[in-house]
């Protein structure tokens, strides 16, 4: 099965959220929409800035685990990088 590592982030340098997930649009609209308790609806992280696709789920689980050990300044080089307007990404599934 395969599976995406994405950043959730609340506005351009705001705050950060990493998940990981097999169904990248549905995730990310539940997000977005604060269908989900939790830490993203709390610090309103609504806007996909970053994704990785991953044949399988346990290289994105793996990948993601690697991202939250990171600092957070090679966190935003690695979104500026694919980023650089930090565009909602989220709008490539419309």
């Amino acid at each position: 099965m395969a599976g995406y590592v994405y950043i959730m982030a609340s506005g351009r340098n705001g705050t950060l959220y990493i998940g990981v997930t097999s169904d990248l649009e549905r995730r990310v609209y539940e997000h977005r929409e604060g269908l989900l308790p939790g830490f993203t609806k709390k610090y309103d992280c609504r806007l996909l800035v970053w994704y990785q696709e991953f044949d399988r789920i346990g290289d994105a689980i793996q990948r993601e685990k690697t991202l939250k050990q990171w600092y957070r300044k090679w966190k935003l080089k690695l979104i500026e990088d694919m980023n650089p307007n930090w565009d909602d990404l989220y709008e490539n599934f419309q």
